[in-house]
């Protein structure tokens, strides 16, 4: 259980404040239990930590009512309620000042004293460092860090892999107070995650991290299997591999499975569309994001004639509790109104975000 988020349940997050949609979110609460840890049992028709007029948590609860409805014209089977969640920015904070996995990258390859990191590495990593101050990023960073990153993870297995990402979510997130990068949760979203899996709704994690980042980072907190979870991935070899062609070689007794070194797709944009329909087999029906690199992703879903479906994009536009603002979400807003998305305000629909005892740091 996440220290922080146990605190966060012991102090003022359950106050009655917390409105769940129409009822307060501390009925859904039992005793010292974390409150992004709250079983889908307990929120079954309950969306917590949303505030008690969030359009956007009524517009969320009125469709569910109508796709569970076996006598609504606008009923979906339970094989086919599918729904798909982006990772950072959408269900936990990209504000450390970014995403996860680029600050554990700067981190392995700056801070790192046990890590010999290529010179190309360090210039990238230090000009991530101060693009992140000074709000402008290195040309291509995305596909530079993916490239990058995997190389970092070169030789590490996939259990090592893991172990490094756990003790690095216990480290403190800058530009906040009392607050843990592996507690950084936005508690409406893991409310809602919660909501839908109460109602029939299988949900998977869409993002643009690495998978097994991905899938440590909602250990205990998010009830979604590993084998639910789409990312980033690199290629994974044998150890005694020695560059054959795996069709050429047979995994031997003394083998571990360790990472090459080689990317093979950053999930993120458009990659995430045929993701999607390799690893899931059909089209979801609700999407959930953030960001431009979620818009395919939000698009491919409304597209399905088959059911009514849906795509939401949460507006980082929260400058109290988060590092957000109304101006640089114009520009998105915008485009989710052109393109029939729904959006959901941080500012004006969550009630928290990370609890009230999370600040930002001055």
């Amino acid at each position: 259980m996440h220290t922080l988020l146990r605190n966060t349940l012991a102090a003022s997050v359950v106050a009655a404040s917390f409105f769940a949609f129409g009822c307060n979110s501390a009925a859904n609460l039992d005793g010292n239990e974390n409150p992004a840890v709250v079983t889908a049992s307990a929120a079954s028709a309950k969306m917590s930590y949303w505030t008690e007029n969030s359009q956007a948590a009524a517009d969320i609860t009125d469709y569910v009512k109508s796709v569970t409805d076996k006598n609504s014209p606008d009923f979906i089977p339970v094989e086919d309620r599918v729904a798909v969640f982006d990772l950072d920015g959408t269900l936990v904070g990209e504000t450390y000042p970014s995403y996860f996995d680029w600050v554990m990258f700067t981190y392995r390859v700056l801070h790192d004293t046990g890590y010999k990191a290529t010179p190309e590495m360090k210039k990238f990593a230090r000009e991530l460092e101060e693009g992140w101050k000074t709000g402008k990023l290195p040309k291509g960073a995305e596909k530079t860090h993916a490239a990058l990153s995997s190389q970092t993870f070169k030789d590490m297995t996939v259990e090592e892999l893991k172990d490094y990402a756990r003790k690095f979510k216990e480290t403190p997130a800058a530009g906040f107070n009392n607050l843990k990068k592996g507690d950084a949760f936005f508690l409406p979203m893991v409310s809602l995650v919660k909501y839908l899996q109460a109602s029939g709704f299988t949900v998977f994690i869409v993002s643009g991290t690495e998978r097994n980042i991905v899938r440590v980072i909602i250990e205990g907190v998010l009830d979604i299997p590993p084998h639910m979870v789409l990312g980033t991935d690199g290629y994974l070899v044998a150890s005694h591999q020695n560059g054959k062609d795996g069709l050429d070689y047979v995994y031997q007794p003394d083998d571990k499975l360790i990472y090459s070194g080689k990317l093979i797709t950053k999930n993120v944009k458009m990659n995430k569309v045929p993701a999607i329909a390799r690893e899931i087999g059909q089209v979801p029906v609700l999407a959930f994001g953030n960001s431009s690199g979620d818009l395919s992703m939000a698009q491919y879903i409304t597209n399905n004639t088959k059911y009514k479906s849906r795509a939401y994009i949460l507006l980082g536009n929260d400058a109290v509790r988060e590092h957000g603002s109304e101006e640089k979400v114009v520009s998105l807003k915008k485009y989710c109104d052109e393109h029939g998305f729904h959006t959901i305000s941080m500012k004006d629909d969550f009630a928290t975000v990370y609890g009230d005892n999370v600040t930002l740091a001055k």
